[in-house]
């Protein structure tokens, strides 16, 4: 009776999936769809129903059309330093999701649960950078003199960058005995 406890025991001590792992595997996840959110997203910047920034076109309606003016907001350095920064970002964290993916398919313990980190910490590096160079660049170059604010698709990018963190951080976490954190 004593060696079947054992045995169970062991079995589930090597188990290739912790709970961490599965909830860093859901954070990666949340992440992944944070960021197509946010960079699909429309509003990033709006200023009372007048003028909105997307990472794609800025729109603006004059005062005595009803009509909305768009261009696109690719030909300003800023605007496709955040763009890039953010799809860099986000293009780790969809391959760091897929290399979790595969370690959880292929039941891996330990081979791939460094990389994934790495990765997960590159892409909030990247991703950081681009949210703090946004309303710097932004503040600093457009200049509105109507109430304007961040918008949700900003909240979903430093959501998404959160996420990120959150998942890296339990990917780092190697528990050896379950009493310790149970």
């Amino acid at each position: 009776m004593s060696s079947a406890v054992t045995e169970t025991e062991e079995a589930a001590r090597s188990s290739p999936m912790t709970p961490l792992k599965l909830v860093g595997l859901v954070c990666v996840f949340l992440a992944l769809c944070l960021d197509v959110g946010a960079v699909m997203s429309p509003a990033w910047v709006t200023a009372d129903d007048q003028y909105y920034l997307s990472l794609w076109e800025s729109c603006w309606k004059p005062a005595s059309t009803e009509s909305w003016q768009c261009s696109s907001t690719l030909d300003s350095d800023w605007q496709v330093a955040t763009l890039a920064l953010l799809l860099g970002g986000g293009v780790l964290v969809l391959m760091s999701f897929l290399v979790a993916l595969v370690a959880v398919c292929i039941g891996t313990r330990r081979q791939f649960y460094k990389p994934v980190a790495v990765m997960l910490f590159a892409a909030v590096v990247l991703q950081a950078c681009s949210l703090v160079l946004y309303p710097i660049k932004f503040i600093e170059s457009i200049n509105l003199r109507i109430y304007h604010e961040f918008n949700w698709g900003y909240g979903l990018a430093w959501g998404g960058t959160i996420f990120s963190f959150g998942g890296g951080i339990l990917y780092c976490l190697n528990p050896k005995n379950y009493e310790d954190y149970y």
